[in-house]
């Protein structure tokens, strides 16, 4: 993020005491609480309630300026949980790494952060249906120079590259030949464009809904963003989906989420909510990317 926005580690460094944030209203100021112990979907249904997780990553789930918590990932939420007679969503921020383990310690009951499904995610917790596809990109310099466009371009002219912590990008990075020492780890989007554009990498990696988000709120700035691409591992294409995670044992709540979440996909309606987030309909995902398959790559 840019221009005075909050980095998602900003957020969480700044928001210590604060709690709950309800999606499209100002910040509350109360303690956090932690979400039921026992069935998660009753409990919302009778509650009318639900608390989210997010990161503070635009496009993705982030509280804007004036206080109010949007993103793709919580738009759609908030869509899903009205569908179940759910219509009050709250917002917690915390840093992107421990999204999952704030998930389990049960400080929310959804994360909706357009978290990528990985192996290692999914051994810790559940995640929904694939809600996106994005491609990867490379934020370069102005005229890209170098020619690089993708991760093995990276290693075989040993520039230097960013990726945010935490983010899949450094894997996608080492198993495409990038050694440790030409990645630089940062932790916001904002530092990523900042690093491009002062030279101290050469190219920053991140999804290309994400890289134009940033150049779109930084209008001049020297730098591009390639044409988006599909990692390679193992000689395969990676395809990347973003979902929604829960904990291992809500599944009545995952699956009455999956099954509205489904009609939203079909209906078109998901579009017409993530438009204004910069995707597309050509983000929805393919049939046969599933979340089963994601998870065992």
């Amino acid at each position: 993020m840019v221009h005075g926005e909050w980095s998602r580690r900003e957020f969480f460094r700044r928001s210590a005491v604060l709690g709950a944030v309800t999606i499209g209203g100002p910040v509350l100021l109360s303690a956090c609480t932690s979400t039921s112990s026992g069935d998660a979907l009753q409990a919302a249904k009778d509650a009318k309630k639900i608390k989210i997780g997010i990161a503070n990553e635009a496009p993705y789930g982030f509280t804007d300026q004036s206080g109010k918590v949007t993103g793709e990932a919580p738009e759609v939420a908030r869509a899903v949980f009205k569908a179940m007679g759910i219509d009050n969503v709250e917002a917690e921020a915390v840093s992107f790494d421990q999204l999952i383990p704030a998930l389990n310690a049960r400080k929310y009951d959804v994360v909706a952060a357009g978290m990528n499904i990985k192996k290692e995610r999914c051994d810790a917790a559940a995640f929904s249906i694939p809600d996106y596809s994005a491609l990867t990109a490379l934020l370069v310099p102005k005229g890209n120079p170098q020619q690089v466009l993708k991760f093995e371009d990276i290693a075989a002219k040993k520039v230097k590259v960013a990726v945010l912590s935490a983010a899949v990008e450094k894997g996608y990075a080492t198993d495409s030949g990038v050694a440790e020492d030409q990645i630089v780890t940062l932790d916001s989007q904002d530092n990523m464009l900042r690093a491009v554009t002062d030279g101290r990498v050469y190219c920053a990696a991140l999804t290309d809904i994400s890289l134009k988000d940033v150049l779109a709120k930084s209008p001049g700035a020297a730098a591009e963003v390639t044409p988006g691409f599909d990692p390679i591992k193992d000689g395969k294409p990676v395809v990347s989906a973003g979902a929604f995670v829960f904990r291992k044992d809500d599944n009545p709540l995952r699956e009455a989420f999956n099954a509205e979440l489904k009609k939203l996909h079909d209906s078109g309606e998901w579009t017409k909510i993530v438009t204004p987030f910069g995707f597309s309909a050509d983000n929805l995902p393919k049939a046969d990317v599933t979340t089963e398959k994601l998870c065992a790559v």
